[in-house]
């Protein structure tokens, strides 16, 4: 692997830990440079502007998260089995003390830049469809009971687990997470599954 391709994921992971912990609108490109150890102007020759950076970032994690949720897929297990292992990605990344990405770009919304603002709503978009397609073949196959239709139940899973990752964020308890999901799960799962 070459210098440049090491210090362009070197960026990309450093710029995910500081949007994770201190927000998009709260780092800059000194305080990337003090943490990856390069000038600024070397940042600038792999990501031009910040909304470059940015754009780069999501679709990184992105590719990541889809890998993961391909992953979950594949596994075969019960939509419920599914479902929580989904809601460990929230509490796992706030046990290494950062925010989900999704919560920590959406909290800064007014500050992207409109083509970061699109990428954010994909995102998103790629919960909400995931989760959907997860509740569907759920209550097809009798596991889960769905009071509401799969894609409102979808958005209330993620708002309860975006809601509950801002609390435990705010708290400083990643515990907090499961326990609230796991109910919401319970709410909706057949005794007999």
């Amino acid at each position: 692997m070459s210098n440049a391709i090491d210090t362009r994921t070197a960026l990309l992971a450093e710029a995910e830990t500081l949007v994770r912990t201190l927000g998009y609108a709260a780092f800059s490109y000194g305080d990337l440079s003090e943490r990856v150890g390069i000038r600024k102007a070397s940042i600038h020759h792999h990501f031009s502007t910040k909304e470059v950076l940015g754009n780069a970032l999501i679709e990184n994690y992105l590719e990541r998260f889809r890998a993961q949720l391909a992953e979950l897929s594949a596994s075969g297990g019960a939509a419920t089995k599914q479902l929580r292992a989904y809601g460990d990605f929230f509490s796992g990344s706030l046990a290494e003390g950062q925010m989900p990405l999704c919560g920590a770009l959406a909290a800064d919304a007014a500050y992207l830049p409109p083509s970061m603002q699109k990428r954010v709503k994909a995102f998103f978009e790629l919960h909400v469809d995931w989760l959907e397609t997860v509740l569907r073949n759920g209550a097809a196959n009798g596991e889960i009971t769905l009071f509401a239709p799969p894609k409102r139940s979808a958005l209330l899973l993620l708002s309860t687990l975006q809601g509950a990752s801002v609390v435990a964020w705010a708290l400083k308890d990643p515990s907090v997470i499961k326990p609230v999901f796991r109910q919401l799960l319970d709410s909706i799962s057949r005794n007999d599954a």
